[in-house]
């Protein structure tokens, strides 16, 4: 069985795979501090759930944008399930994909995965839009080669700046609000929120396409991708697990034989 890690910024990802067949899913929240023992208690009573032992482990992937919890997760899988993660960005696994930006070492992992995942399932040139942390638009080519993108502050980022820089904001919901125009502070809020994030989206896909000057099909992944896909056309599929796809593929590119 493969576990694969896809470590954000906000929350760390565990799937567990039988060939293509994802047995179990289990999130837990990014903590630079935990250690890979409490990992492992964690992880490994959810794992028994579905009746999945640790020696059942033969294959770890790990995708990190967090070097302060990398050195964790890459003792989980060496103490607890005997094996040596395949790290994306190391120099020897090959994504099937080049970073043609200007630092490639500079792109976040996620980011890359996510290309090499859209480019298998979906039909290049891409727009692939993270709601993570991060809001990110990465550009894919049609050969499945990742060539940059755009970064924006996460929605709960936003929500959360606003709430602490303005003493008489409160913690709001994200929410579609049935209009634009908010008739009471939460309301206002809630509206600034959605609908800007909505205009965003739309207005930098448009202009994305514009300078890329093709075709290009959207993507959305992340927590949020399905609650604001509903209110826009912008974004044409939404694929919640693309991250994880994207792990499963680079593993099986640079399995042995």
């Amino acid at each position: 069985m493969l576990l694969a890690i896809d470590a954000g910024n906000t929350n760390i990802v565990f799937a567990l795979y039988q060939g293509d067949l994802q047995l179990g899913l289990w999130r837990c929240a990014t903590d630079r501090k935990r250690t890979a023992d409490e990992y492992a208690v964690w992880l490994t009573h959810l794992m028994a759930l579905r009746g999945v032992q640790p020696r059942d482990i033969d294959a770890a992937i790990l995708a990190s944008v967090v070097p302060g919890a990398t050195f964790n997760l890459k003792r989980l899988c060496k103490d607890h399930f005997d094996c040596e993660p395949m790290v994306v960005g190391d120099p020897v696994v090959e994504l099937g994909a080049e970073a043609r930006v200007d630092r490639p070492a500079e792109v976040g992992a996620d980011r890359l995965v996510n290309a090499v995942a859209a480019a298998a399932y979906y039909h290049p040139p891409l727009i692939v839009i993270d709601f993570g942390t991060a809001t990110t638009f990465d550009v894919v080519d049609r050969d499945g080669h990742y060539c940059g993108g755009v970064i924006a502050p996460g929605i709960n980022l936003s929500l959360e700046a606003l709430h602490m820089a303005a003493a008489k904001l409160p913690r709001v919901d994200i929410v579609q609000p049935a209009q634009v125009i908010g008739t009471d502070t939460v309301g206002c809020m809630q509206s600034g929120v959605f609908w800007g994030y909505i205009g965003l989206i739309e207005g930098l896909v448009a202009r994305i396409r514009a300078e890329f000057g093709q075709a290009m099909t959207v993507i959305g992944t992340g927590g949020l991708a399905a609650l604001f896909a509903k209110a826009t056309t912008a974004i044409e599929h939404i694929d919640g697990e693309l991250t994880l796809r994207g792990l499963l593929l680079i593993h099986q590119r640079n399995r042995q034989p």
